[in-house]
């Protein structure tokens, strides 16, 4: 007869009564670091939530800036071609005058329905190089250092970014 040797069941199996307390330690720090994963996992799904919901978000609003600078030109040249019209052309020509006038209005009524505003600094305005560019500076009897003497260009804002800063001239005259 072919004799087999038992195994030994002390030596192949730990014997679960024999530490109980370190078995529940170990099964609890096991539980906490799992936890930790766990939460730190949620976190990081909940913040890659809120970033492709900002996104997404700045898309939506942001996503025709290209297109909307490329269009800044277009009224420019209308609002110079309407500025360089004096009477004797608006006499001559008005229906090409008020086709011009038309499709300004149009153009300006397309950029505010897509949030663009227009930054219309005037004349002794203060200069804020937020809004503005100095183009130069020159000393003007009258004026403050830092007030607007000439307008260049308007500028144009998307939404609360800024496309391009107006283009103006500003003094430079000293406190007297």
């Amino acid at each position: 007869m072919n004799e087999q040797s038992e195994p030994n069941l002390d030596e192949t199996f730990d014997d679960p009564l024999a530490d109980p307390a370190g078995d529940i330690d170990r099964l609890t720090a096991e539980r906490d670091e799992f936890r930790d994963k766990f939460l730190r996992a949620l976190a990081d799904a909940e913040n890659a939530r809120k970033r492709a919901d900002k996104e997404r978000r700045d898309a939506e609003q942001y996503g025709g800036t290209r297109l909307a600078r490329d269009l800044l030109p277009v009224h420019d040249a209308l609002s110079r071609a309407l500025d360089a019209a004096g009477e004797q052309e608006r006499a001559a020509v008005p229906a090409l005058i008020e086709g011009v006038e038309l499709t300004l209005r149009e153009l300006s009524n397309v950029f505010t329905k897509h949030g663009i505003t227009i930054i219309a600094p005037q004349i002794g305005d203060r200069f804020d190089p937020n809004d503005h560019e100095a183009m130069f500076e020159a000393p003007v009897p009258g004026t403050r250092a830092g007030d607007i003497i000439q307008v260049m260009d308007q500028g144009f804002r998307l939404h609360d970014r800024l496309l391009r800063p107006a283009k103006v001239g500003v003094s430079s005259t000293p406190a007297s």
